[in-house]
């Protein structure tokens, strides 16, 4: 057992070296990596496995999904991909292959607070007390503002997330950080969701979210109101888990020229990529539109199954 675990570390470490030997000297890696050079050249110069050529498919097909996921996904995500394109391949092989690529996901940033909770507003208790498991759509909104820096100057993003499919249900975009910028973004996911008199929406404590426009117009609309206990992220961890990953994905160190830029890529990034295409980990890998598809379908099946 031993004699064979090693030589599939050995040939594992043969694999690695075969892909980098356009990068490195092979004797320096065949000595970083424990193994001899002419066992190394040994095993390269034997007529390619069958296994080799398939690794060969798999790991042009990886980096082709890899890419267009904008260098983003890790294996689980990949894998995913795969299944849906018909290969028959384990997750650890994936991850083994991406390893010995260099094809990694990108880590998340680090989330920095942009709260104003200092003001005389009347806050609402924490109704929703992390509860971020919600059996249908239009039960659970919680909302929340960014940041984002252009050559411009600052510009603030306040989006709403259904916390069912974690889908972006609203958004907007501006250079101010004012009330009317979370109304927009509300007012858009009303307007598209038109969703029924048992939802709550959750925030933070911030004065937007307080103020007497913003609170009057869940009122209006039969919105129960939850905000975080203060000072703590934790409560809205969903939103500020979505904006971690919208600055990775966006590559947001790299800065905008313009505002206009910035809005075009958040546009695109929402819409088309993050709400239709990105698989969501919490979700089963797919992505936050396909869960609700699904989840809707599921519901009309049973609906009929019911009613027969």
């Amino acid at each position: 057992m031993h004699q064979r675990l090693l030589r599939e570390e050995q040939l594992e470490e043969f694999a690695v070296i075969e892909a980098k030997k356009n990068e490195f000297p092979v004797s320096l890696m065949c000595k970083a990596l424990g193994v001899s050079k002419s066992g190394f050249y040994a095993w390269s110069s034997r007529p390619e496995s069958a296994r080799s050529k398939e690794n060969k498919v798999l790991v042009a097909e990886i980096e082709r999904l890899h890419e267009a996921s904008r260098r983003t996904y890790g294996s689980p995500r990949i894998h995913a991909d795969l299944e849906d394109q018909g290969f028959e391949v384990s997750r650890n092989r994936v991850a083994r292959l991406m390893r010995e690529n260099g094809i990694r996901a990108r880590g998340k940033r680090r989330f920095r607070k942009t709260t104003d909770s200092d003001h005389d507003h009347r806050v609402a208790p924490n109704f929703l007390a992390r509860n971020f498991e919600v059996a249908a759509p239009n039960k659970v909104w919680a909302g929340d503002i960014t940041y984002l820096w252009t050559s411009e100057g600052w510009t603030y993003l306040a989006v709403i997330l259904d916390l069912f499919p974690r889908k972006v249900v609203g958004w907007a975009l501006a250079d101010h950080m004012r009330t009317d910028l979370v109304l927009e973004a509300l007012l858009k996911a009303l307007r598209d969701r038109l969703p029924g008199d048992d939802l709550m929406h959750h925030s933070d404590r911030g004065s937007q979210y307080a103020s007497d426009d913003y609170r009057a117009t869940l009122d209006a609309h039969g919105i129960e109101c939850s905000m975080s206990r203060k000072g703590d992220c934790w409560d809205n961890a969903v939103v500020e888990s979505f904006f971690g990953t919208l600055k990775t994905e966006l590559d947001a160190e790299d800065y905008w020229e313009t505002r206009s830029e910035a809005r075009y890529d958040v546009f695109e990034y929402i819409e088309v990529f993050y709400n239709r295409q990105r698989r969501h980990s919490y979700l089963g890998y797919v992505s936050p539109a396909r869960f609700e598809a699904e989840a809707e379908e599921k519901t009309i099946s049973i609906s009929r199954g019911d009613a027969a």
